[in-house]
């Protein structure tokens, strides 16, 4: 056991068991007795209360989470930054990483890897909104619970954008699988290094691999600056054009490439949820990335050498000293340097491009110049005009067109939507020109929808692609506010973005309650279930109904109900009497006593009663019936008040609500 199980924090929370272990951090669950929940606290480890960086980082973790509200970002609750002990107190999370639900999964189908994406970018909107950059976006920092929900952890080396701009000045800077080129090479970082990395993170759900894999950090890190990653749809075809497009330009080496912006990037996944048969068709200028060495002679002069560990993160020299194996300064020793080695690729272009120069500069003889402008044409950009126009155009005719075609939702049948090479740009006469022509809008299978909810089923036909106008009719079988049918039908085919329309049930036809109340019961249930209720009957007292009628039905005559609905008949079980059984003990003694019950002060009943000495003997009064209301019983003995009872009939309770003693006559003395 740990030293901190079973133990209580501050007095309130109460270690329940370790459930996590990270570089600078143990996790447990707890019990906070005051708030009456299960919590997860991180604790610093003893190792690092001495070090300044690692109390930086954890304490910026705590301040990063405590500005952000969201449903898909862990809360904090707690924190606490003690000499000896520094925790933070977060939302339990019943669930596993993303992680390792990839690796139980393998490849997740792409329709669930977006319900996951879509969940990370509205945390990482929000927490922009904020000003802070997560910069450690990783399947590792994504919890996901059982319901599918998403959480986004561990903020440890977030940073306040209008703080902080270099992560040169950061000494951990996240897991180099995923970091964005910009943030490998040490360049200013804002929310669009988050964005690569939730690319990256999608690209590994939908193809069930990283983009970029090599037996060392560095080596993955160079792949980062400089490599195209292998296209998704190249590992798995059935991954859609879309998609595909999405994730590479979430992915794009350029930031101002990439989505500038979480939303936006939503805004292309709902609209490809929508209809998963669109695409984007987007360009990409490929701008020249300058190299850097980073290593001590160009690093920030406030900043050691950044290097990686075996875990594929970035840390310094400081922390690697102070945390590796106990080694130091000396520790370092066998950690490579990032090389950026962009300069040496540029040389190779430059060195192909002179050598293609000469060589078919030396073919063609003469002023090699001259000939290749003689020989070269603008290249119009031709997407927007109709195939017939160009087909038909004079000044046309030095390119060789090859004619491709393709659906598209946003061309008319007949329009160019796409050109290679692209528009705008000198080419040899006669090249050949791919021109991909829009065939129409796709046709899409209409899904049968009926028995779905309203809102389930056109939401179902929208993200189709179809618009959809609903109309209501009633229906003997189908439920209000549920799915009939469509026009046209299920199973046919419709072009995208056309009119279906979409029947909902009102329900069954509506019938009016008849008036029954008088009726006998049985002409009662005949009359109701010919106009198609179904009845049910409840007996009630009712002074001024006979036993057998109608008294009223619910709902109440001339209310419109479905068909099939039930009325319920309240039937009179007519007068309800209630009877009072009354016994009075009578004192002890050796004479004859006149007894008189008196009802509301007339005369009920007369008797003689001889007392005994020794015990006491009872008088009991004849039953008292009544259905309704409050009577007064006084009993007399020899015309001494003796007891006085009051006799509720309408709950048929019965209470002796006076006492008195009696006292027998003199001796010498008749009772008559």
């Amino acid at each position: 056991m740990d030293k901190y199980t079973g133990k209580r924090l501050d007095g309130r929370y109460e270690i329940q068991e370790l459930i996590g272990v990270g570089g600078m951090a143990v996790v447990y669950k707890a019990y906070d007795t005051i708030d009456d929940r299960t919590v997860a606290i991180k604790i610093l480890k003893d190792e690092f209360l001495g070090n300044q960086e690692f109390i930086r980082r954890f304490k910026n973790e705590s301040k990063a989470i405590a500005v952000l509200d969201h449903p898909n970002i862990v809360k904090v609750y707690d924190v606490s930054f003690g000499d000896r002990l520094q925790y933070i107190v977060m939302e339990y999370i019943d669930g596993i990483s993303l992680k390792e639900y990839l690796n139980q999964q393998k490849e997740i189908r792409w329709k669930e890897a977006l319900h996951f994406t879509m969940q990370i970018l509205k945390a990482l909107q929000h927490a922009h909104e904020k000003g802070i950059i997560h910069r450690d976006i990783k399947p590792q920092n994504i919890m996901l619970l059982q319901d599918g929900t998403i959480k986004v952890t561990d903020f440890g080396i977030a940073r306040f954008s209008h703080s902080e701009t270099r992560t040169m000045t950061d000494k951990a800077i996240g897991s180099v699988h995923y970091i964005a080129p910009e943030q490998a090479r040490g360049d200013l970082t804002d929310d669009k290094a988050d964005i690569y990395s939730v690319g990256v993170m999608l690209y590994e759900m939908i193809t069930g691999q990283l983009p970029f894999e090599a037996d060392n950090a560095v080596s993955v890190a160079i792949m980062q600056l400089q490599a195209d990653p292998k296209p998704p749809r190249d590992i798995n075809p059935t991954i859609p054009i879309g998609l595909e497009e999405i994730t590479l330009k979430a992915m794009q080496k350029t930031p101002s490439q990439r989505y500038q912006s979480a939303g936006e990037m939503m805004r292309d996944i709902e609209a490809f949820r929508q209809n998963p048969l669109m695409t984007f068709n987007y360009h990409y200028d490929h701008e020249e990335i300058a190299s850097k060495y980073v290593d001590a002679t160009t690093a920030d002069s406030t900043t050691g050498p950044i290097h990686y560990d075996d875990d594929f993160e970035y840390i310094d020299d400081e922390i690697s000293s102070q945390s590796k194996n106990g080694k130091g300064k000396d520790g370092n020793k066998n950690k490579i340097p990032i090389i950026v080695v962009s300069c040496l690729a540029a040389a190779i272009a430059i060195a192909l491009g002179v050598g293609a120069y000469f060589l078919f500069g030396s073919m063609g003889g003469g002023n090699t110049s001259s000939q290749v402008s003689g020989d070269e044409v603008d290249l119009p950009n031709f997407v927007g005009q109709k195939l017939a126009d160009i087909q038909n155009n004079e000044e046309y005719k030095n390119f060789n067109f090859t004619i491709e075609t393709r659906e598209s939702n946003d061309a008319e049948e007949g329009v160019v939507i796409s050109q290679n090479p692209s528009g705008s740009k000198k080419v040899k006469a006669n090249a050949q020109i791919t021109l991909t022509v829009s065939s129409g809008k796709s046709q899409i299978k209409i899904t049968d929808v009926s028995n779905m909810t309203e809102d389930t089923a056109k939401s179902t036909l929208e993200r189709l692609g179809f618009q959809v106008e609903v109309k209501r009719e009633t229906s003997e079988n189908i439920s209000s506010g549920y799915a009939i049918r469509t026009d046209p039908q299920a199973g046919s085919s419709a072009e995208h973005g056309s009119s279906i329309v979409l029947y909902v049930s009102s329900g069954r036809s509506q019938i009016k309650v008849t008036d029954v109340s008088g009726w006998t019961q049985a002409s009662a249930e005949n009359a109701l279930k010919s106009a198609g209720f179904n009845v049910q009957v409840q007996e009630i007292n009712d002074e001024n109904i006979a036993k057998g009628l109608v008294v009223r039905t619910d709902p109440q005559a001339d209310t419109s109900l479905e068909k099939g609905s039930t009325v319920t008949l309240y039937v009179s079980k007519g007068t309800a009497n209630k009877t009072a059984n009354i016994t009075v003990t009578l004192p002890r003694g050796s004479n004859t006593v006149n007894i008189i019950a008196q009802l509301d002060n007339a005369v009920y009943n007369t008797a003689q009663q001889t007392l005994s000495p020794n015990q006491n003997v009872s008088y009991q009064v004849p039953p008292i019936t009544a259905s309704s209301g409050t009577k007064t019983l006084t009993i007399t003995l020899d015309g001494q008040t003796y007891a006085v009872y009051t006799l509720n009939f309408d709950d048929g309770t019965w209470k002796q609500t006076g006492s008195y003693t009696y006292v027998p006559p003199q001796s010498g003395t008749t009772n008559d």
